[in-house]
């Protein structure tokens, strides 16, 4: 029998963001009591969080039929429309560029006033200012400039883009490793944001940070050890990894695996040393077995090492039995049911966490893959859909009522209109390297789920899985 709720849920609040201020203003838009409103306009005042709302809405405007700004009411009959047709006076046009949108300083849009700001940082007599223009550029392209006009006030942010105007840092990625000793995640943002438009070539992220680990991780270990360790790391998994890393195929997953194997290798030839005073030349089949049985089930990532000291003819006199890992027990169909509906309709958590979990439950695709899933490969269908594979691609149907909640996610995503780069689903930052599914999606075929799709009329969605 179905159960009502799901075992082990405990409602949370995953809401993003900070809380809302409260206070006696009440919004005339969403009826929300706000501290203070931003604009009055003809249904009255607005606070904030609508009028930041309707200061982003780009669209056809159902009264003159021109693209342009929306900032006026919705409506059940057309949707919003332009200030002219919904009798809003306000000038939204930015004073240098024309671009309709909320004014960030003095008239002028926030992509205006982060231009106005790097030129004045950066083109004060560079060093390279054609470099130093292409810089300006490409910060200038971020979907959202008004988190870049907030990140560049770190005083790390600041001075790694004087010494890039100055030419102290030169724009390569040799350049950026050296600012990243003292500014790591402020020169790897920016690396990222070079290599996404262009201006520098393309460079795995992971693969970079994992050969600064492995530099780090040989630093104090011993040289009885540390020997093996680079030989291991350098002639297994660097040679493997840089071998199948692609601008297609990303480094995360090997990469995070051979870390743990290393990892694990380096506590092994530790504790060999420093217990037996034995190396892995030296190493004894009892020594293997010994480690294996006095500690928990990780320690089997050693069988690698192992693997590459036999191969390598450093010992042959050892021997590690490839690990199976024990089976665990899947969730019922009755508690899979149980949490779809809890997610569909229930509220312990919020929308993008629901909408995470749907996919999961329904698609079977892990949580790495769904955080990468990017907004253009849902796309809405006049006809009901069907499931096919055009271009390689299998189109997965969505069920009512679940295309509701999607539906509200892309809402909640903001894409400039002006930039056709399409943000994933689980992406809070500037634009980064696109990502796709590559695997095909697969209903979960069983009684119990067709059932409960049965019950409900299919709403013409698809992903292009």
């Amino acid at each position: 029998m179905t159960t009502d709720s799901p075992e082990g849920l405990t409602p949370r609040n995953t809401k993003l963001g900070r809380p809302r201020t409260t206070g006696t203003a009440t919004c005339a838009r969403c009826g929300r009591k706000a501290g203070r409103t931003r604009a009055t306009w003809p249904e009255g005042r607005i606070c904030g969080l609508c009028f930041t709302t309707a200061t982003r809405t780009h669209g056809i405007c159902p009264g003159c039929s021109r693209q342009r700004l929306l900032p006026g009411p919705p409506a059940a009959a057309g949707g919003p429309r332009c200030a002219p047709c919904a009798g809003i006076l306000h000038n939204f046009h930015c004073t240098r560029c024309d671009t309709e949108g909320e004014f960030y300083r003095r008239g002028i849009c926030a992509r205006c006033a982060l231009r106005e700001d790097l030129n004045e940082q950066l083109l004060a007599g560079p060093a390279d200012p054609e470099s130093a223009s292409r810089i300006v550029d490409v910060l200038c392209k971020a979907d959202r400039p008004e988190s870049i006009i907030t990140w560049k006030r770190s005083p790390k942010v600041q001075a790694l883009l004087g010494s890039l105007s100055s030419g102290e840092t030169p724009l390569t990625h040799e350049g950026l490793d050296a600012a990243a000793e003292s500014a790591n995640r402020e020169a790897n943002h920016l690396r990222a944001l070079f290599i996404h438009h262009g201006l520098l070539p393309y460079q795995d992220p992971y693969l970079a940070r994992f050969e600064t680990w492995i530099h780090d991780k040989l630093h104090d270990l011993p040289e009885e050890v540390a020997k093996p360790i680079a030989q291991f790391a350098t002639w297994h998994h660097l040679r493997r990894i840089r071998s199948m890393t692609t601008p297609e195929k990303s480094a995360q997953a090997p990469v995070h695996s051979a870390k743990q194997e290393i990892t694990e290798t380096i506590k092994f030839l530790d504790w060999l040393w420093e217990t037996h005073q034995r190396t892995a030349a030296s190493c004894t089949q009892q020594d293997i077995e010994t480690w294996l049985a006095t500690g928990p089930t990780t320690r089997k990532a050693i069988r690698t090492f192992i693997v590459f000291i036999k191969n390598t003819g450093t010992n042959h006199r050892v021997d590690i039995v490839h690990y199976t890992a024990k089976t665990r027990p899947a969730i019922t169909q009755d508690q899979r049911v149980a949490w779809l509906r809890e997610l569909l309709t229930g509220t312990s958590e919020s929308l993008t966490y629901r909408v995470a979990g749907i996919l999961l439950l329904l698609y079977a695709q892990p949580l790495v893959r769904v955080a990468k899933l990017r907004t253009d490969a849902i796309k809405p269908m006049k006809a009901p859909a069907t499931c096919g594979s055009p271009s390689a691609r299998t189109q997965c149907p969505f069920p009512n009522p679940w295309p509701t909640c999607f539906e509200s996610t892309l809402k909640a995503v903001r894409i400039s209109e002006q930039d056709q780069t399409h943000k994933a689903l689980g992406s809070s930052r500037g634009p980064g390297p696109d990502n796709h599914f590559t695997q095909t999606a697969s209903w979960i075929g069983s009684a119990a789920w067709a059932s409960t799709c049965a019950a409900h009329e299919t709403l013409p969605w698809t992903n292009t899985c």
